[in-house]
């Protein structure tokens, strides 16, 4: 009997780790691997009750959502200060730096199912057709 409830009590804590939420960092950068003024990653793939900061890398960078599965709360950081958000709610959430917008230094994280893509992409065409520089480059991230 012990040995079944050892055995027990062993799985329970394997799966519990297993499916424990994971904190993910995303840099914003001057430069980096995908060019200049970029997150990286510029696409992350993340489940609902995950944990994503926004590492101040550089100055003069923080992010501001632009689309967001229903039922999150839009946000917006200060300047050159790190940022936490928690992935509430299953979907596409797409960002952006607004200060470097028009060069295309924009994101996507997918939490879970991509329930919110019709409008998710609505707005990566936007943000991709208005952009001066680097044009393609959020369009290239989402189809990732």
């Amino acid at each position: 009997m012990k040995k079944s409830l050892s055995i027990l009590t062993l799985l329970f804590a394997f799966s519990s780790a297993t499916f424990a939420n994971q904190h993910h960092e995303i840099q914003m950068l001057d430069y980096g691997e995908g060019g200049s003024m970029v997150f990286e990653p510029a696409y992350l793939k993340a489940n609902v009750g995950d944990t994503v900061t926004f590492k101040a890398t550089h100055k003069g960078h923080w992010v501001q959502s632009k689309t967001l599965p229903e039922g999150v709360t839009e946000f917006l950081s200060e300047d050159g200060q790190d940022f936490t958000i928690t992935l509430s709610e299953e979907g596409i959430y797409v960002y952006t730096c607004p200060p470097h917008r028009m060069v295309n230094m924009n994101g996507v994280i997918q939490a879970g199912n991509p329930v919110n893509l019709e409008q998710a992409k609505a707005m990566v065409f936007e943000l991709d057709k208005r952009s001066m520089q680097n044009k393609g480059r959020l369009t290239k991230y989402f189809s990732e």
